[in-house]
């Protein structure tokens, strides 16, 4: 099971992902930039709005970091893994989508999809 961060993301697409990753098995934790969050040593993998990534980057450049969106624009999908994110994730979010972003995403994690 991964540790997940959804960080600095607004509350109703934050508990859209929060069902999605429990449905998922996951333990998931949220929290606002700047909360210290990111000083947690357990995270495997944050789920952040794309203009959260480079605050992440400077701080945790060592932590998997998915972009998460309700724009699914290829543009965006773009920039982000410009700035250095392992994904892309946009809304709504489905379980067999996450499934894949978290599959994708971590290398020795494995969920049922």
């Amino acid at each position: 099971m991964a540790k997940i961060l959804l960080l600095g993301l607004d509350r109703p697409m934050a508990d859209d992902l929060i069902a999605v990753l429990q449905q998922l098995g996951q333990s998931v934790q949220s929290a606002a930039i700047g909360s210290g969050a990111l000083e947690s040593g357990e995270i495997n993998l944050i789920f952040a709005g794309s203009d959260n990534l480079s605050a992440i980057r400077r701080t945790r450049p060592d932590l998997p970091v998915v972009v998460v969106s309700r724009l699914p624009e290829v543009s965006a999908w773009l920039d982000a893994l410009e700035q250095g994110a392992v994904d892309y994730c946009g809304a709504p979010f489905e379980r067999k989508q996450v499934s894949w972003v978290l599959n994708s995403s971590l290398p020795a994690f494995s969920t049922a999809a």
